[in-house]
């Protein structure tokens, strides 16, 4: 059910999509949720940051409990979220360095020392670079 929440209507199957439908009828509160996760999913594809205040209050005052501390955790952070539905560029490649050197550290934990860490994490991170190939032929 919560794949089915959280994923965009297009995305889902014919079957899906009708038990989705299904579930208004059977709980109240799971059509809320649901409402509220498709509002906040255009928000984030137009890029609507001027309504967050408005909806976080909604869905914090709406008595659902899942999604009003969800909501809260937003507003704590209200500046960076704004931000995030602002800005062009996301931080994806440095967390997937950051998750490629926590790997190295807990493989390498007490097995050998800093030389041999240091030596893996550069061989790592010289993998990870795109390699683009330049060159000019001589005529």
């Amino acid at each position: 059910m919560t794949g089915w929440l959280n994923r965009h209507p297009d995305t889902l199957s014919e079957e899906e999509a009708s038990q989705l439908k299904l579930t208004p009828a059977a709980c109240p509160e799971l059509a809320a949720a649901r409402e509220h996760i498709r509002v906040f999913g255009q928000m984030l594809q137009t890029r609507r940051a001027a309504e967050l205040p408005t909806r976080i209050e909604e869905v914090t005052t709406g008595g659902l409990p899942g999604l009003a501390g969800f909501a809260q955790g937003l507003a704590t952070d209200l500046d960076a979220v704004t931000a995030g539905f602002t800005t062009n560029w996301g931080s994806g490649i440095v967390e997937g360095r950051v998750c490629d050197l926590k790997m190295l550290k807990r493989q390498m934990s007490n097995r050998a020392g800093l030389p041999l860490l240091r030596k893996r994490v550069l061989l790592v991170a010289a993998s990870r670079r795109s390699h683009t190939v330049s060159y000019t032929r001589a005529a």
